[in-house]
């Protein structure tokens, strides 16, 4: 593949961040901030579109995929197709970048990719977000997958079987990822994690997660799951814990890893004050995508809306001070399932039972965030199954039913901390404050909540805190900070009602046990 592009192109193969930083800025495809990162734009692209991700249905993936939305089917002609022609249109680019990268920081589990980019800043985040090889590994380096990004490559519909001119195609066959059509650079990472979703749980056993993680001075690890914009890089940035990583993990029978090498957080009204970890990590050789400056300066407004609310920027995990590395750490004593509630309905901190978490789990109730996605502007409620189905390529009861296991086996304390809306639902009701979120949690992990009295909340049936260090015992019962209680009362039924319509589709698939955990819906 690489001979036939290099026949005319000129490779740039696994160049520092200074070089494609200039080589960037030479083309005049980006700016620097007066912090020393690089900002550029994605163009029309500045989220994910999965309604145009597609695996290739063959004699492996038939039985094995979960096919649904997400995951949609597309021959292998058609994926022969365009893998053939995205060769020769880079063949016929003057230059293009090539990076040798790994994914998972366990030596056991790692995976050798090759990324060919089309555009220098592309290639710098490849080299931010994937571990980086030492240069002696180089000369004996054999992926055992491959990525062909080329954003300027169009897919025609009619030919090659997609639903537009851009397009993700994965095919666990060949081995290969295909992106085109788009330049957001998160369709790079996220291709990546759904082909660890794939491999770690049928070839090794690895619940493969869609979370952050730390680790306490003791040994103690956490793991945050949740959505884009729920809070996983946010709250996982603690001054006082190492950072394991910010976004995908795995966990074996006896350690938690990393499967990034860096950081790609959403940075839109980041304030140095709330955030002082992730407002270090913006300087030289971080890549910041679709900003602007303030008028007549390089300094960034991060407040700025003007062209997306998913503002990223993309880091090296060392760029954290206290991030661990090797990302490698023992199992979690604790899990935060981290919920933006678009309703307004649920208490800011829950306990959970085994089953009531596996529930919760399976279910993914949050918000998507504006921005994140192609067509989402604000706030909208969804299940999204082990908080990541856009990027599980077996169904959902696979990653569960280990989780299970896990619990099961470690009995880690499980919680359910919602990061959206008090008060009242989105447009009506306020975000819950940052420093509120910030004190429930340290209050989880330093084992505060052990020693205070909870309630049962009468609707979903998790426990309940009475009182939480630095918090007002009257937010932590949600009813409370309604002032419509009837209204209370009744969108959090509507809410009960979609747990239940939702759940529906996995009743064949778990325990008694499971399936009772779901919330009570009064007529």
């Amino acid at each position: 593949m690489l001979k036939a592009i290099g026949s005319s192109a000129t490779i740039h193969y696994q160049l520092p961040p200074e070089a494609l930083i200039r080589q960037t800025l030479d083309k005049g495809a980006g700016a620097l901030s007066s912090s020393g990162a690089l900002c550029i734009s994605t163009g029309s692209f500045t989220g994910r579109s999965p309604q145009d991700k597609f695996i290739v249905q063959d004699a492996l993936t038939a039985d094995t995929i979960d096919w649904n939305g997400f995951n949609q089917p597309i021959d292998a002609d058609s994926f022969r197709r365009l893998k053939n022609e995205m060769v020769h249109y880079l063949s016929n680019r003057a230059e293009v970048w090539v990076r040798d990268v790994y994914a998972c920081a366990h030596q056991h589990y790692r995976v050798p990719i090759r990324i060919i980019n089309e555009h220098p800043p592309d290639n710098l985040f490849c080299y931010n977000m994937f571990i980086r090889p030492d240069a002696t590994d180089l000369p004996s380096f054999e992926p055992q997958w491959h990525i062909i990004q080329a954003p300027g490559f169009k897919a025609d519909p009619a030919v090659h079987h997609t639903r537009s001119g851009h397009f993700v195609v994965i095919s666990f066959t060949h081995r290969t990822i295909l992106i085109g059509g788009t330049a957001y650079t998160g369709e790079i990472k996220k291709s990546v994690f759904t082909v660890l979703n794939y491999i770690l749980p049928q070839a090794h056993g690895v619940l493969s997660m869609h979370c952050s993680a730390n680790v306490g001075a003791a040994g103690d690890v956490a793991l945050f799951f949740g959505l884009s914009g729920t809070g996983k890089t946010t709250l996982s940035a603690d001054p006082f814990r190492r950072l394991i990583g910010d976004d995908e993990h795995g966990w074996t029978a006896n350690s938690v890893f990393n499967v990034e090498g860096g950081c790609y957080a959403k940075v839109i009204d980041l304030c140095k004050e709330k955030e002082p970890a992730i407002a270090d990590a913006i300087k030289e050789g971080a890549l910041v995508e679709n900003t602007t400056f303030f008028p007549g300066t390089a300094d960034i407004d991060f407040a700025s809306k003007t062209i997306t609310e998913n503002t990223r920027a993309s880091y090296p995990l060392h760029y954290i001070a206290n991030a661990l590395i090797p990302s490698v750490s023992d199992i979690p004593k604790h899990i935060l399932f981290l919920t933006c509630d678009a309703y307004g309905v649920l208490p800011p901190v829950s306990r959970l039972t085994t089953a009531q978490a596996m529930y919760q789990f399976i279910s993914g109730y949050t918000a998507k965030i504006a921005g994140t996605e192609t067509g989402i502007t604000a706030p909208k409620a969804t299940f999204s199954a082990c908080f990541g189905a856009p990027f599980l390529p077996l169904h959902p009861a696979v990653y569960t039913k280990l989780l299970g296991e896990r619990l099961s086996v470690h009995k880690p304390k499980v919680w359910l901390v919602n990061t959206g809306w008090t008060g009242g639902r989105y447009g009506t009701g306020q975000r819950m404050l940052l420093k509120d979120t910030r004190a429930i949690v340290n209050a989880i992990l330093n084992g505060e909540l052990d020693h205070v009295s909870y309630a049962v909340n009468n609707v979903f049936g998790w426990r309940i805190p009475l009182t939480c260090p630095g918090i007002d015992s009257h937010l932590l019962d949600p009813r409370n900070t309604w002032k419509d209680k009837d209204a209370y009362d009744q969108t959090a039924n509507e809410l009960a009602l979609r747990f239940h319509n939702n759940f529906e589709q996995y009743t064949d698939r778990v325990t008694a046990e499971i399936a009772h955990a779901s919330p009570k819906v009064f007529a």
